[in-house]
């Protein structure tokens, strides 16, 4: 064989290796860029500088902290830095009510005006659409996600792969003043899905609905009407209820009691509506959980954290400089620790016995 042609041969294959290996190494790399594009985070500080209140606290799998604030978007700590995300990165509205995790690890936000997921690196914004409001959709399974978006009578419901608007089963207008808009959601222990309206609650156990409201109840309009901030059904199966202006609510089996009034915790001159408390007093509760002991807590408005031993109720002020008592939140994070979402912006952590300033 002619050795100038072997060498021809050999130069050629080298040089056909070499470009076919630089053409796949240029479009494995393209190809990470479009299907995995890195969002710009624009504000990372080392402090949480959220002022406007801290409507939701919520840790992840990943251990990471979620704080959804009333005007200012969405802020992660990965236990580092803080991470801002508003509308310019892609919410659908800076206003955040709710913060859950799918099975998948998608984190997702519940806003005044709209269901967004985050995966880490994009926005995604579910809309429902209008043939999808219909009564028959109502089904539920143990892994939907469940959400509440602004003044609509109804909820969203995520079941793993689509969003579908369920309107709810033709609510009785009983009091002018509130509308059956969702304020709060809680799943109870044997399948029981409980939303909160001002209205009124809504239990849902995926085939018939329990409705409680001022009809039901028996309430008079004119001196302690509803106006539902809360709800939470504890590990033992007790329901809570907190209003803003007639405390508590407790329901236990069939029987509904006013468990503020049982405890003497309205005031004899209260308006039982949205007047200023005095101090001593449980009337406007926004927020309701249970501790890794057993205990209920509650967020007042007006004065500040209340702890429901089983027997009695003590009362605590998160810190007596911040500019309001109000609570907006309260998270038990995967340490089992209360943390406490102001409406200052700030978070503090239960000790036992006080409260530290968190974030």
């Amino acid at each position: 064989m002619d050795l100038g042609i072997e060498k021809k041969r050999t130069l050629f294959y080298l040089i056909l290796t070499v470009t076919l290996s630089s053409s796949c190494v240029e479009n494995k790399s393209l190809e990470k860029e479009i299907n995995k594009p890195e969002m710009v985070i624009t504000s990372i500080t080392d402090t949480l500088q959220f002022i406007s209140g801290i409507r939701v606290i919520f840790q992840d799998s990943k251990n990471n902290y979620w704080f959804g604030s009333h005007k200012e978007g969405v802020c992660r700590f990965d236990g580092k830095s803080f991470q801002y995300l508003t509308t310019n990165e892609g919410l659908s509205h800076n206003q955040i009510h709710t913060i859950q995790e799918d099975k998948n690890g998608v984190i997702w936000f519940g806003t005044q005006n709209g269901v967004n997921s985050f995966d880490g690196i994009t926005f995604k914004n579910h809309m429902a659409s209008v043939n999808e409001t219909s009564q028959s959709q109502w089904k539920k399974a143990e892994t939907d996600l469940w959400f509440h978006d602004g003044n609509k009578e109804g909820v969203y419901k995520y079941d793993g792969q689509k969003l579908t608007y369920l309107a709810f089963p033709n609510p009785k207008s009983i009091n002018p003043n509130n509308l059956y808009a969702v304020t709060g959601i809680s799943k109870g222990k044997n399948g029981m899905l409980w939303m909160a309206t001002y209205a009124g609650v809504f239990g849902y156990n995926g085939q018939d609905f329990t409705i409680i409201n001022d009809e039901t109840l028996g309430l008079d309009l004119q001196k302690e009407p509803l106006h539902v901030r809360s709800i939470f059904e504890d590990s033992k199966g007790r329901l809570w209820i907190g209003n803003n202006g007639i405390g508590v609510l407790l329901k236990e089996d069939d029987l509904i009691i006013n468990f503020s009034e049982k405890h003497n915790l309205i005031h004899p001159l209260s308006s039982r509506k949205g007047d200023m408390s005095m101090p001593g007093t449980l009337e406007h509760v926004f927020v309701i959980q249970e501790d890794s002991a057993g205990n209920i807590w509650f967020g007042d408005r007006d004065t500040g954290a209340w702890k429901y031993d089983g027997k009695s109720m003590t009362n605590y002020t998160i810190n007596d400089k911040l500019s309001t008592s109000m609570i907006w939140s309260i998270c038990k994070d995967n340490n089992n620790d209360l943390l406490f979402g102001m409406a200052d912006g700030g978070v503090y952590k239960f000790n036992g016995k006080s409260f530290d300033r968190r974030f």
